[in-house]
């Protein structure tokens, strides 16, 4: 079975009514991602940090995967499919995919801030008095910007193994997670699916371009994958 290797961004999710944070304005959800996505913003302000990982909590269960998320799970019947994303939402995970990286965290779960490997499944309301079982408190298992990517690695060894590299809804400007294209073996096919995208990617590999948003691009290349690869 050929291993399909997918790089999914927040333009997957916003089909969803999950709001990205890459626009021109360098806003999320209205808030400066210095002040809420990074270790200085949380020193500066926790209850800000919390707040605002609060609101996305709760817009996370009020919304569905998309039909993106589900074909991608389809592709599962055909492809040994592993996704590597750098949302932290669980919309892979609600849809049905079986293997998921999540290379900037999960909002569904928060950690120790002493002992990073505790880490609990949290859907509720994240408060200051919140702690570990040691009595240290918890913070969002968000990967922040200045931040290592835990993940990276076995990201990687996942991309080297690639048959078939999806890429979709990324800005591809987000580092080191924009660089994992570069690891594919230099003969495998890479089907770029974004309605805006970038026009200066510089890679040996074979580009196919799908001008289109997540769930029309998607519906597109599983045609495409199914005639070329299973008939």
């Amino acid at each position: 079975m050929q291993k399909i290797v997918v790089l999914s961004g927040a333009g997957i999710s916003a089909e969803s009514g999950i709001q990205t944070f890459r626009d021109a304005n360098g806003l999320w959800e209205g808030h400066d991602v210095a002040l809420v996505a990074t270790p200085e913003g949380w020193k500066k302000n926790p209850e800000l940090v919390l707040e605002f990982y609060n609101q996305r909590r709760k817009q996370l269960l009020e919304v569905s995967p998309n039909e993106a998320h589900k074909i991608l799970v389809e592709l599962e019947t055909y492809f040994d499919v592993q996704i590597i994303t750098q949302n932290v939402d669980d919309l892979h995970e609600r849809a049905g995919s079986q293997k998921v990286v999540h290379l900037h965290g999960e909002l569904l779960k928060v950690r120790s801030t002493n002992y990073p490997d505790i880490i609990l499944d949290w859907k509720t309301d994240l408060k200051l008095s919140d702690t570990d079982i040691f009595g240290h408190p918890l913070r969002p298992h968000i990967v922040w910007f200045g931040e290592e990517v835990p993940a990276m690695q076995e990201a990687i060894q996942y991309t080297e193994a690639a048959d078939i590299l999806i890429v979709i809804g990324t800005s591809l400007q987000v580092y080191p997670a924009a660089g994992l294209m570069h690891y594919t073996m230099p003969e495998i096919p890479i089907f770029y699916i974004d309605p805006n995208p970038l026009n200066s990617i510089k890679i040996s590999n074979p580009l196919h371009v799908i001008s289109k948003k997540g769930t029309e691009g998607m519906a597109i290349l599983k045609e495409k994958l199914l005639k070329e690869y299973c008939t």
